[in-house]
């Protein structure tokens, strides 16, 4: 459940302006999970999230810089996300890989055992063939929006 909740507040101050722990319950609420503000702040710890001023001047949650460089570097180097078994293989152009390892580990994903990077390749070890799927659906969703 935690896991999810998570993904959830994730999506959530990504599509909206999120600014107080009362609007995300209610938004968390909607959604139809159910949670206590003791709970929230201690998943906003978990997760990193920074409140930041947006262009209008309004603060509001959102993702830790690393986060969004992550982003940044995949969309830039990844060519290919695939998985077997409880392993993820993340292929990038040359030379690009150990950077994107970097910021994939400073984010820190639930399920991730470690990771390795060769010049072009990074192999991802999770603790199991979901936790492996759904990584690789997370990535693939941000790399390739389109897909």
């Amino acid at each position: 459940m935690k896991n999810r909740r998570h993904e959830i507040i994730l999506e959530l101050i990504e599509q909206q302006p999120v600014a107080t722990q009362e609007e995300l319950i209610r938004l968390l609420s909607e959604r139809g999970v159910k949670t206590t503000q003791a709970t929230l702040s201690r998943d906003i710890q978990t997760l990193s999230l920074v409140k930041v001023r947006d262009e209008s001047g309004v603060f509001r949650y959102t993702l830790p810089a690393i986060a969004v460089k992550e982003k940044s570097l995949f969309a830039e180097s990844v060519i290919e996300v695939d998985h077997a078994m409880n392993t993820i293989v993340v292929k990038c152009r040359a030379g690009m890989a150990q950077g994107t390892c970097a910021a994939i580990d400073s984010v820190h994903h639930d399920g991730v055992v470690g990771t390795i990077a060769g010049d072009d390749t990074i192999f991802i070890l999770m603790r199991s063939e979901a936790d492996a799927r759904k990584l690789e659906k997370k990535f693939k969703s941000e790399i390739f929006p389109e897909r």
